[in-house]
């Protein structure tokens, strides 16, 4: 296509001045008429101004670039819906379209792109046939409406996609006709639909795989073969083998011919992401310290993509509260376990606690199935076993032994956009937890909730909000594990206070208690791409009882810096008290990841 460039105001965009003497001495990007969002597409989209940019100054290269051209800019306008535009790229004041391949230019020096677009066009005839029950094909393919052949690919990939929805996997189009009618300034458009048979799934078959057994990719993926196709299932299975963390790579592909008894074949293509992982952690607050974390991971213990963790912690390093805190904990986990969406995880963990109040060591096992409901929900369910021994204030002589059978009970909606750096969505978990005790440890059950809520307020504000609650019902306080009572103040709860400052004191024996409410708002700022700052406000309160007896709160407030990387944003927040009698003044928090 080789239009001349028509007379009129010219809009000139000079891209590229004093350039390197081996590049373009002059570059012209000139567009006559259209909008200015058509003109920036069109710069975007040129080939040229994209050579010019990076200084390209060989001959040959500039001159099939300029060939190139057309065919680029062209696209642009009829995404635009001008099927009559008008370009020329001229070389030296010669047209690049007629100047012989077999005869480029020894030398490059000027090159000036100029465009009209001439009239925009409206679809005249707006068909596809045959449609699927129930297909809604975009609004804007309509007589009348903007003709912008990306809507003709929206409509007609809706299309295919309700076929497709309803088990016609290999519905095609098999003709178009599309024709522009200059006089009238319309475009018709009549595209045919091929749905062919409705087919069912065949078999999965796994390629790729090395050490990860082929049947156990097939268990994992839970494509529901014989039954009628859906893209859906596909995409499932794509998302369980994915969330195994044991592939770095997955894709379901279509067989390309049906089988005889009218199911489709699907192949699986993974490759297996390295077999073990280290990493390690850094947190540090002004009351408890540093406290350091690390883990070894292995993604394939015994060839199922059965996922096993190792995981130490030391937490109290130089504290102003308490003592150092030491954990060791095991963790085993079987994807595809019943069901598809089901996960068996096991887990040991070992602990020590010493806190201004008690001194703790205790080892817990649970074992739990997992249940992926959708994307946003999981629930999960068990039995867990729990031993503590606990002495209560230094020299007072007082030690506990709590023996519990535990029946945890979780469930959980994240509908975040982001889960290290969340801007809008809500974030709900839940556990209930039944316990019988024995060795003179009460039965009761433990509850607790949060809440959090994410609002943007324009383009670089984010409003969040979390509130947290836990109660436990059933044994006295005396009776009730040191692990399952609740303190409020630290980064967890209450920043600007001081680490679990905030308990009950009951029997002349200080803990924490058995009702716990805690709320937090945070405003925050992204001011530039990696800088990011926050206000909050956050209270806390605890009661001796399941929300009885005595009971106190604090509060408190500051100011934080976020800065981010690729693992999430760095967090350093200072925060003083404003309210209670916990207060010891400013507390400094740095860690990854927003505060909630």
């Amino acid at each position: 296509m080789r239009p001349a460039i028509c007379a009129g105001p010219v809009l000139a965009v000079m891209l590229g001045l004093g350039t390197p003497a081996a590049a373009l001495e002059t570059f012209q990007f000139r567009l006559t008429g259209g909008t200015s969002d058509l003109e920036t597409a069109l710069q975007r989209a040129s080939l040229l101004a994209q050579a010019n940019a990076q200084g390209v100054g060989d001959p040959l290269e500039l001159f099939a670039t300029a060939r190139a051209e057309y065919g680029r800019l062209i696209g642009v306008f009829y995404e635009a819906g001008y099927y009559a535009p008008q370009i020329s790229v001229r070389i030296d004041g010669r047209e690049a379209a007629d100047i012989s391949p077999l005869e480029p230019p020894e030398r490059v020096d000027d090159i000036t792109v100029s465009m009209v677009p001439g009239p925009a066009f409206a679809f005249g005839r707006a068909q596809i046939a045959p449609l699927a029950d129930g297909t809604e094909l975009p609004g804007g393919f309509a007589a009348g409406q903007p003709a912008r052949s990306t809507v003709i690919r929206d409509a007609t990939g809706t299309a295919l996609d309700q076929w497709r929805a309803q088990g016609h996997a290999k519905a095609a189009p098999t003709g178009q006709a599309i024709t522009a009618n200059h006089p009238a300034q319309s475009l018709d458009v009549a595209i045919t639909l091929t749905p062919g048979p409705r087919l069912r799934f065949g078999a999965l078959q796994p390629e790729g795989q090395q050490a990860v057994r082929p049947e156990r990719i097939v268990e994992i993926a839970g494509l529901p073969t014989g039954e009628v196709f859906d893209p859906e299932d596909i995409d499932r299975a794509t998302q369980r083998l994915r969330a195994t963390g044991t592939f770095s790579s997955v894709a379901l592909r279509e067989a390309e011919d049906v089988n005889a008894n009218g199911s489709l074949d699907i192949s699986a293509a993974v490759v297996e992401a390295p077999p073990r992982r280290i990493g390690a952690g850094l947190e540090y607050d002004t009351e408890r310290g540093v406290k350091l974390s690390g883990f070894w991971l292995h993604r394939n213990l015994l060839g199922g993509a059965e996922r096993f963790r190792i995981e130490g912690m030391i937490d109290g390093i130089g504290a102003n509260v308490g003592g150092l805190d030491y954990s060791l904990q095991l963790d085993f986990a079987r994807p595809a376990t019943l069901t598809p969406d089901t996960t068996l995880t096991i887990g040991v963990e070992i602990e020590t606690e010493s806190e201004a109040d008690f001194d703790a060591r205790r080892i817990r096992a649970d074992a739990l199935l997992v249940h992926r409901y959708s994307d946003k929900l999981t629930f999960s369910g068990g039995l867990g076993l729990l031993a503590e021994r606990a002495d209560f204030g230094p020299g007072l002589g007082i030690r506990r032994d709590y023996r519990l059978v535990l029946l945890p009970l979780a469930a959980t909606w994240d509908g975040r956009d982001d889960i290290t750096n969340p801007t809008q969505g809500l974030y709900a978990s839940g556990t209930l937890t039944p316990f019988f005790g024995s060795s003179g440890t009460g039965a009761g059950v433990q509850a607790t909730a949060d809440l959090r809520g994410y609002y943007p307020l324009g383009d670089r504000l984010v409003l969040a909000g979390r509130a947290q609650f836990g109660v436990v019902q059933g044994p006295a306080l005396a009776d009730t594990p040191r692990d399952f009572l609740f303190y409020s103040g630290g980064g967890g709860t209450v920043r600007g206070q001081p680490y679990r400052s905030l308990g009950v004191t009951s029997g002349g024996v200080t803990s924490g208690g058995q009702g716990f409410v805690a709320s937090s708002v945070e405003l925050r700022m992204r001011a530039t791409e990696t800088l990011g700052l926050a206000a909050f406000l956050d209270a806390g309160y605890v009661t001796e009882g399941a929300f009885s007896g005595a009971s106190d709160w604090h509060a408190g407030a500051g100011l934080g810096l976020r800065y981010d990387t690729v693992i999430g944003p760095l967090r350093l927040d200072v925060g003083l008290p404003v309210g209670g009698g916990t207060g010891k003044g400013a507390q400094l928090y740095l860690g990854i990841g927003q505060a909630f």
